[in-house]
């Protein structure tokens, strides 16, 4: 089994080592061939950052073998932004455009079942019906916001979680967790981070992808890249920072489907 517990955004080793130690590289490394120049940096990007838990997605590997992707987001109100356009600035839409770019001949279509104030359990509940319709090679499923607003049993959730992807497992779907977003504004009002690590700990127990949003966009507030304090107040901001999300999680589910064809080339299968 291949784990990776981390999925880097991070400036080029060598490029940093050249700016930060000068004259410490040894000759064999100076006269190595330049490498081939990396893409700029983006306002999405975080350098020396940790931001991700990555595990195989061998689902989403055989969809984009068969040329056809289907995604479904599974979330609340995060999952939306408001407007005429809201829809498509949304990081749903923007994931699909991503993922779409990224693959060139393959069909990519995601759908959403996305409601606010909604619990992990209240999402659980209809879930079979909207994997029935949706038919997704992967599910993506944001929550733990509102689980936290209501105080829920942190062992309920965990269970809850757990329950939610042996469904959609048994539905031929793969699972990535997006968890909560990160305010400024009301990190001293809801206690996220006791959710936050049973995501985490739930996504270790079970391989399954997790994208971390909430330390991506405190990552972003600290770094001065959008001011997230007063996002709210304005829509230009928060498409910017949806449009990031929605790349960067594409990001995440293609390194993901590239590790479970990795491990097949090599004869491992996603925990054995």
């Amino acid at each position: 089994m291949t784990r990776r517990l981390s999925f880097v955004l991070a400036l080029p080793v060598m490029a940093v080592l050249g700016q930060v130690l000068p004259g410490l590289l040894t000759p064999a490394l100076a006269q190595a061939p330049a490498p081939t120049a990396a893409a700029p940096l983006t306002e999405c990007d975080v350098p020396d950052r940790h931001t991700e838990i990555d595990f195989p997605l061998p689902q989403v590997t055989r969809a984009i073998a068969a040329k056809r992707l289907t995604v479904l987001v599974l979330g609340a109100g995060s999952s939306q932004l408001p407007g005429a356009a809201g829809a498509k600035a949304a990081y749903p839409a923007r994931l699909q455009v991503a993922l779409a770019a990224k693959l060139p001949g393959v069909e990519v279509q995601v759908a959403t079942d996305v409601k606010s104030t909604r619990t992990a359990a209240e999402m659980v509940k209809t879930l079979r019906p909207s994997l029935a319709a949706a038919k997704p090679a992967l599910m993506i499923w944001q929550t733990a916001t509102v689980d936290a607003m209501q105080g829920v049993d942190a062992d309920q959730f965990g269970q809850v979680l757990a329950k939610g992807v042996k469904i959609a497992r048994e539905a031929g779907s793969d699972v990535v967790f997006v968890n909560p977003q990160y305010s400024p504004r009301t990190e001293s009002m809801i206690a996220l981070s006791t959710y936050v690590e049973i995501l985490r700990w739930v996504a270790l127990q079970h391989e399954v992808p997790l994208f971390d949003r909430f330390n991506l966009m405190k990552a972003w507030a600290d770094l001065g890249t959008f001011d997230l304090y007063s996002a709210t107040k304005k829509l230009d901001m928060a498409q910017r920072v949806h449009a990031c999300l929605g790349r960067l999680l594409a990001d995440l589910v293609l390194e993901s489907s590239k590790a479970h064809s990795s491990n097949s080339e090599s004869g491992q299968e996603p925990g054995k």
